[in-house]
């Protein structure tokens, strides 16, 4: 059977050379109506006669003022970080919660400042609405900052980010850099997996502060996640990248059939033998190291779960694990992905900033948007996924998928 020829604009097409060596066109952007409308009037309010004007005039000052006000805590974010992180350090917040209100002078001399470096720090606290005066001169906890009074993980993020902010002193450097290239940080050699051929040969000391820091701060997402999905209805539970098992210590402790499985770093599955067995649940728990980089998953669970794990790896890493994931799940079993996702509605900064500023003082990994993480699955194998809402969307998207 003969082809017929392209014709017409087809044969045009089929016999253009190839584009090699040639610079493409510059795309042309087709504004509609309401966007042409927007950016005129941000071109207006980029004038600054036009400032001035709608912050004088009745019934635009108070929008201005506000917009103003929103933009300059942008700015000032990295003062207001210090702030916080200068409180946790000095343990302001437990002293208030223990002690009861307090003077300048009280809390000057209990925590080691000079007084005016105490009364700079009050009041920057309390602009922050992280302490309350009363009475004109007594000092107290205030409603925003007493869940930090006995919040472990938190703390220990608040005193982890000291490695970020250095980091990221020169955020376009880092930016300008890629791959090989990128510098080496304090938050990279603080999560030394990623950067070594045989991670498996790493001893306690080393993988002891990462973990202890991930240990810390798991408790509120695997309790966020194990009411979002019910594992009750599976019997075996691998948690892949597990750490030292506080999630899956969680899920063991709610479902008293399930039983489970860890894989992790040689090194870690230590830490993991000590925390469970302390919870009394070793024998319900197989321990498995290894590094899921270059190692076969161990099969015998009807769920496996990556919590935390897709966010710090780049795609082609995270999809050779998934499609590890899936040769290790029998037909109709789950994975449930558990992680901080871009564009999660209500808490577009975390992913889309945060994660990917602090990802990118890492030198590796990104905050993946739902459909991108469902693409991924799909190419891996997986025959459908679906997304389960959870109570705190700002550090816990959750995606379910069947082998």
């Amino acid at each position: 059977m003969s082809i017929p020829e392209p014709s017409g604009r087809e044969a045009a097409v089929a016999v253009a050379p190839p584009l090699a060596g040639r610079v493409p066109q510059e795309e042309r952007w087709s504004p509609t109506i309401l966007e042409q409308l927007t950016d005129w009037l941000n071109r207006r309010i980029a004038r600054e006669s036009f400032q001035l004007w709608a912050a004088r005039f009745p019934l635009t000052r108070p929008l201005a003022l506000k917009r103003s006000r929103a933009l300059f805590d942008i700015m000032a974010g990295f003062v207001y970080t210090q702030t916080i992180q200068s409180c946790i350090r000095l343990e302001l917040f437990e002293l208030l919660a223990r002690e009861g209100p307090l003077t300048t002078p009280q809390i000057a001399a209990r925590v080691g400042l000079p007084l005016d470096g105490a009364e700079r720090l009050l009041k920057a606290a309390r602009s922050l609405e992280l302490i309350a005066l009363r009475q004109g001169r007594w000092w107290a906890l205030a409603q925003r900052a007493a869940p930090l009074v006995d919040n472990v993980g938190l703390k220990a993020l608040i005193h982890h980010h000291a490695l970020v902010y250095r980091d990221l002193a020169d955020p376009v450097a880092i930016l300008r850099k890629t791959g090989a290239e990128h510098p080496p940080t304090e938050v990279r050699e603080f999560f030394p997996y990623g950067d070594v051929a045989q991670p498996q040969a790493f001893d306690r000391a080393t993988v002891t502060p990462y973990s202890g820091l991930m240990s810390d701060t798991l408790p509120p997402l695997a309790l966020d996640i194990l009411d979002a999905y019910d594992f009750g209805r599976h019997s075996v539970l691998l948690d892949v990248g597990g750490g030292q098992g506080t999630f899956l210590g969680y899920a063991l402790e709610r479902h008293a059939h399930l039983r489970g499985m860890l894989f992790d770093l040689p090194a870690v599955t230590e830490l993991a033998a000590g925390h469970l067995g302390g919870k009394g649940l070793a024998a319900r728990v197989a321990l498995h190291g290894g590094n899921f980089h270059a190692d076969e998953l161990p099969t015998g669970a009807d769920v496996i779960s990556l919590v935390r794990v897709c966010l710090d790896h780049d795609d082609a890493a995270v999809l050779r694990l998934l499609q590890r994931v899936r040769r290790a799940l029998p037909k109709g079993g789950t994975l449930v992905i558990a992680e901080a996702m871009g564009g999660a509605k209500g808490a577009e900064p975390v992913g889309d900033a945060y994660f990917q500023f602090y990802l990118l003082a890492m030198g590796r990994g990104r905050a993946r948007s739902p459909a991108e993480l469902h693409e991924m699955l799909r190419k891996a194998g997986f025959r459908r996924s679906r997304e389960h809402r959870t109570r705190y969307p700002i550090q816990t998207g959750l995606i379910t998928a069947e082998a």
